[in-house]
């Protein structure tokens, strides 16, 4: 990984010294490994708090929304499952392309902290990606752990890298990621009972605070105006009031960005209650793709979704609910 993180940070250099772009967006150094935060570096001095390394998982493109309408070119580092989401935002024209320098990264799998910690919320001094495995300090000791057991879930079934045009690409290694069918876990809660899968969502939803991380980091969220954010819609509330208003924040949520959502996995992976969210995401993926025909949000530029277009085969809306593998969640 030190490798890769001195050609990313070459590359932004050379970038920002012969005025290429303006400003570069990536991932600043936090206080431990394990919390890195996306930042805009806009001089070469500002890089040496640039980093790369397994707990970069933030997804850089919602935050050129805001950052390709400034004045100025501003390059940007995108992992495989970021470089939908950045086609998606440029198919929505949420960001100004002529203003953007893309720069596809490779990666080997980003580290899941919650994971790593064990149940008795373990400290963690650092923590050490050695392939395979990985080695977590602590002050109790060393311990090592099989690296596929403690990635963050969206990397257990990487899609690769999205067809983004004109981007460069800094890759100093073939990476080998596990390829897990995304639907597994979604057919197992398919396959439970009615009051099986309510008690199940009803559990995890239960513990939602209302924080909104979920809906500030989606790349998908991308309204200037929520209806959760509306006073007078009876939905504003930054806690759970009672059992329906848990629910529907999230569900709501959830067909909203249906036929947008990338899978990129960022609303579960910054839950601070590990409310697998995505669950909820892939389900309808999973719906849409059995219903008319699979399709990946962002895998290019323009492309129609099904949801937003229409052809005599679609099936009836009235005979969908009861096709063959369309169940409820």
């Amino acid at each position: 990984m030190d490798n890769l993180q001195n050609e990313i940070i070459k590359k932004a250099t050379a970038l920002l010294t012969d005025k290429t772009v303006d400003r570069v967006i990536g991932w600043k150094r936090g206080e431990f490994v394990f919390d890195p935060s996306p930042a805009t570096f806009s001089t070469v001095e500002s890089l040496k708090d640039f980093v790369y390394n397994s707990f970069c998982g933030a997804n850089l493109s919602k935050y050129l929304i805001a950052e390709s309408k400034k004045e100025g070119k501003i390059a940007v580092f995108l992992k495989a499952c970021d470089s939908y989401s950045f086609n998606q935002l440029l198919t929505e024209k949420r960001i100004k392309k002529e203003n953007v320098l893309p720069i596809l990264v490779q990666c080997n799998g980003m580290l899941d902290i919650f994971k790593i910690k064990n149940e008795e919320g373990e400290v963690v001094l650092d923590v050490l990606d050695n392939g395979e495995t990985v080695t977590v300090k602590s002050p109790y000791g060393d311990r090592n752990l099989n690296k596929a057991e403690v990635l963050l879930t969206k990397c257990l079934s990487c899609k690769g890298f999205a067809q983004v045009d004109g981007a460069e690409e800094i890759r100093v290694s073939e990476s080998t990621l596990p390829n897990l069918d995304r639907f597994d876990i979604v057919k197992e809660l398919e396959n439970m009972s009615e009051d099986e899968r309510f008690e199940f969502w009803q559990n995890e939803l239960s513990k939602c605070i209302r924080c909104n991380a979920c809906r500030n980091v989606c790349p998908a969220c991308s309204c200037t105006k929520c209806v959760f954010d509306n006073n007078d819609s009876g939905v504003a509330g930054k806690a759970n009031a009672d059992s329906i208003e848990e629910q529907l924040f999230h569900v709501i949520r959830a067909f909203h960005v249906t036929g947008r959502c990338t899978d990129c996995g960022e609303c579960s992976r910054v839950c601070p209650q590990r409310i697998p969210l995505h669950l909820l995401n892939r389900k309808f993926i999973k719906d849409s793709n059995t219903l008319y025909g699979e399709y990946q949000a962002g895998a290019v530029v323009d492309g129609k979704s099904p949801l937003t277009s229409f052809t005599e085969k679609d099936p009836d809306p009235t005979e969908a609910v009861n096709m063959e593998g369309v169940k409820n969640a």
